[in-house]
């Protein structure tokens, strides 16, 4: 059993070298940062969405020191554009998420999936149930499925299990491969669980804890676009979680992300998406199992 550890996190973020800086951007500046943002992500920014950007990049602009989204917008037309983009990307994707959200999606995979990929022998193909966690941000969601799989493990001699995990940001993928969290993050653990699979920092590291490596080791982390070409595996899945981030993106992006996740799911397999979203009205071919679970057809 893994003890107490004293383990690194980020460096501190340096404080802003002004203070007092809160440029708002003019509409033309707004719309070159969305289409921008559209461009490299798929992200949809109305109108609406300027305060969501306003206090998401401030700081950013306070830290390259500057004065005016106009000069943000040069910076991203600049020599240096290309690297900035990746943060701007950051910015505007990471999102709040926290252990077990969405409760049903996790009740329905312990209660439905699992006895089915031992019971059906078509569904459960060569014995190692795949999951795709395709919105994984900082790691709450797929430890959660990480969690329920090696409980699982535990009463399943031989079950074998593994998991992708995916982020458009660079900085929540870091911090979710490192698996550490203030302990006020996992509250909503079940307190057998926190004992079970979080190990407490020690010394500079009190108030935090990391998820032990048991159940880090088998998850694979992966930086990449929902949207670019070529994904970094070559698998289907049984599972795909790909909830809370289609909100974000405009209709016939949402179709065209279903309908390629819809070509990567086994025959039986699952796609979980946000209990804010809704998948009417887009051709896939799935069928509705429950609110925000969509099954492709068995063999």
């Amino acid at each position: 059993m893994e003890g107490a550890l004293v383990f690194n996190c980020h460096s501190p973020v340096m404080p802003d070298p002004v203070s007092n800086l809160t440029p708002v951007p003019t509409d033309a500046d707004y719309r070159r940062i969305a289409e921008l943002v559209y461009v490299h992500s798929r992200i949809s920014l109305g109108d609406g969405k300027r305060e969501l950007v306003s206090s998401r990049l401030g700081k950013r602009l306070r830290l390259l020191q500057c004065g005016s989204y106009a000069d943000y917008c040069a910076l991203l037309a600049g020599p240096g554009g290309a690297e900035e983009i990746n943060h701007l990307v950051d910015a505007i994707s990471t999102n709040h998420t926290f252990f077990f959200r969405e409760k049903k999606h996790f009740d329905f995979f312990e209660e439905v999936v699992l006895p089915q990929f031992h019971a059906d022998a078509s569904y459960r193909g060569d014995g190692c149930l795949r999951c795709w966690s395709a919105a994984a941000s900082t790691g709450e969601e797929p430890y959660s499925i990480a969690i329920l799989l090696a409980l699982h493990a535990e009463k399943s001699p031989g079950f074998r299990w593994e998991l992708d995990c995916s982020d458009i940001s660079r900085s929540a993928i870091e911090s979710a491969r490192s698996g550490v969290y203030p302990d006020a993050r996992i509250e909503g653990v079940p307190a057998d669980w926190r004992r079970k699979f979080f190990q407490k920092g020690v010394g500079s590291q009190a108030g935090n804890c990391r998820i032990k490596s048991a159940v880090r080791a088998p998850i694979r982390w992966h930086l990449m676009n929902l949207f670019q070409e070529a994904y970094p595996f070559d698998k289907k899945f049984h599972v795909i979680f790909c909830r809370n981030v289609m909100i974000y993106f405009d209709r016939p992006s949402q179709e065209w992300l279903v309908q390629r996740m819809s070509r990567l799911l086994l025959p039986g397999g699952y796609l979980m998406v946000g209990h804010s979203e809704s998948l009417s009205g887009i051709h896939h071919g799935l069928q509705m199992e429950k609110p925000a679970i969509y099954r492709k057809a068995p063999r």
